[in-house]
């Protein structure tokens, strides 16, 4: 993780004690999913007082609001993100998302209650997402996210204990995108796998070892929440083109 300015911004929100959870690229990279990222995303707790934190925060890190909308509870309850740059003027500058809601994740305070805590050299103990709620926020339309899922599911299951929680499988057997992990896991916990069929159909082609079938199964199954957050995403894509216009029309 770059020291600077990524550092700054992290330890400026925790300076203000803002209630937040690093999500995003950043969040990957302490999973070990490596991922470049420039950005430092945030989900937040909306209240008062955690946006007049979260607003002082900004204030000293003197970063500017890009886009549309500006920084307010209820952009963020409805759903959208802000977003900031710093330093200010710097068209290369690091920038700062900050969202509190996300289509498929549960709501602040239960991934408040899942997240994990890790300590930063030089920076702070820095509260991030849990993986399970990290992989349900990748299930987006982006290209970047899938890749993304797959390689953190892999990483959790290369470095576990060899006596994994039930919880643990049924995350694995839920989330791994790779047919050939899929396969071996199914083989090696079949009572939970078998349990499981309803919730996600596909197993029966890893118990029947069909990798082709599983390949088009995990395929059809990115299609489908591709779809659903392009949808979720078109009625807030439509009130940021009016916010756009109400901008330009201020600035006449």
């Amino acid at each position: 993780m770059n020291p600077n300015p990524i550092a700054r911004a992290l330890s400026t929100f925790l300076k203000y004690k803002v209630k937040s959870l690093l999500i995003g690229g950043q969040a990957c990279i302490l999973y070990g999913a490596a991922e470049f990222s420039r950005d430092v995303d945030l989900a937040v707790m909306v209240s008062p007082a955690n946006m007049a934190r979260i607003k002082k925060a900004l204030e000293e890190l003197a970063a500017e609001n890009i886009f549309v909308p500006d920084l307010s509870a209820e952009a963020l309850v409805r759903g959208h993100a802000c977003h900031f740059r710093f330093p200010k003027g710097d068209p290369k500058g690091l920038r700062i998302d900050i969202i509190a809601k996300m289509r498929g994740v549960a709501s602040f305070p239960v991934l408040w209650r899942n997240r994990r805590e890790v300590q930063l050299t030089g920076i702070g103990k820095i509260a991030v997402m849990g993986l399970e709620d990290l992989v349900r926020s990748k299930k987006t339309q982006r290209d970047k996210d899938w890749p993304m899922i797959r390689r953190l599911v892999e990483s959790d299951i290369y470095n576990a204990a060899p006596d994994p929680s039930e919880d643990r499988i049924r995350f694995w057997l839920a989330e791994c995108r790779t047919p050939e992990l899929l396969i071996s896991l199914v083989a090696r916990f079949p009572q939970t796998a078998q349990s499981m069929l309803k919730r996600r159909s596909l197993l029966q082609a890893a118990f029947l070892g069909k990798e082709e079938e599983l390949q088009k199964e995990l395929h059809d199954e990115e299609d489908l929440e591709r779809e659903r957050d392009r949808n979720y995403w078109m009625p807030l894509r439509k009130e940021l083109e009016n916010w756009r216009r109400a901008r330009v029309q201020r600035n006449r």
